[in-house]
């Protein structure tokens, strides 16, 4: 899951800052509060066998461009949290502990973790049993548990250690 936010110039608000740093009723306080101050944003994910198929880390690449090409105003420059450029020809700036330095990136940050935990909450609901909803798709030791007790489910990435024996 990826998020680009583009806000107007000025703008500013004490409760946007790195998703990591923020509880849940936080993030989810916070999220309408970016869809309706930023001038466009956009929420966009590579699919489980994308992962598989190209690895995590270009599947997260994947996701950013997917996110920055679903605004429906095409931004003139790239704010990149991390130290890998977008595949795209938007001239662009990385930087690492982006989500801690840049609003736009903070914001995007807490865009994608809101909707990939709500995604997961939905994901509890079709494949009962995973717990999805407690441990969000992390690797917790409940987690693989109930992959070793259900077996995957569609949505787990089988290339993932412990997914499969």
């Amino acid at each position: 899951m990826a998020a680009a936010v583009i806000f107007p110039p000025g703008f500013s608000h004490p409760g946007i800052r790195d998703s990591k740093k923020l509880s849940p009723a936080q993030r989810e306080r916070i999220f309408p509060v970016i869809g309706r101050e930023a001038s466009v944003c956009a929420v966009a994910l590579a699919t489980p066998e994308e992962i598989d198929g190209i690895n995590i880390l270009q599947a997260s690449l994947l996701a950013m461009r997917r996110a920055v090409e679903a605004l429906s105003s095409p931004p003139d420059f790239l704010l990149v949290d991390g130290n890998r450029r977008i595949p795209c020809d938007i001239t662009q700036e990385t930087l690492v502990g982006g989500d801690g330095r840049c609003l736009s990136i903070a914001a995007a940050s807490i865009l994608a973790k809101v909707t990939r935990d709500r995604m997961m909450g939905e994901y509890d609901l079709l494949y009962p049993g995973y717990g999805f909803s407690v441990h969000k798709g992390y690797p917790t030791r409940e987690h693989f548990e109930a992959i070793r007790r259900l077996g995957p489910c569609p949505i787990h990435r089988r290339t993932f250690r412990g997914v499969l024996p």
